[in-house]
């Protein structure tokens, strides 16, 4: 899916994770974490993280983000920060500002807003 340094990234799989917010639960607030976490459900707030960030499929996330590494495979609305990659697959969307040292947006992905890379 995607050849890069980070493609193990990619590979994770539900047991990878220690914390999956499920499909059924909307929480709204601040949510800090220091290992991988994965949003299936819907989050309102900000997001603080010193670790990766997977936003599933069916969620949705309002939320400013700042985290190591981001995946979008769902909807966000709000500005993405990431240290390493933001990577917004094509069953993605981001409406927001993107600031990172790389980003990947898949053909079919959504984005609108201003991205910056700010290099290796």
């Amino acid at each position: 899916m995607f050849d890069a340094k980070d493609s193990d990234f990619f590979d994770l799989e539900e047991e990878d994770f220690d914390t999956i917010l499920a499909p059924d639960i909307a929480f709204r607030g601040t949510i800090r974490f220091a290992k991988p976490f994965m949003i299936r459900g819907i989050v309102t707030g900000e997001i603080d993280a010193t670790s990766d960030l997977v936003v599933d499929t069916n969620a949705v996330v309002t939320a400013g983000i700042n985290a190591q590494r981001v995946l979008v495979r769902g909807k966000v609305d709000g500005n993405i920060m990431a240290k390493d990659v933001v990577f917004v697959t094509a069953s993605g969307s981001v409406n927001g500002d993107i600031i990172s040292k790389e980003v990947v947006l898949e053909p079919g992905a959504h984005f609108s807003g201003k991205c910056t890379m700010t290099g290796k």
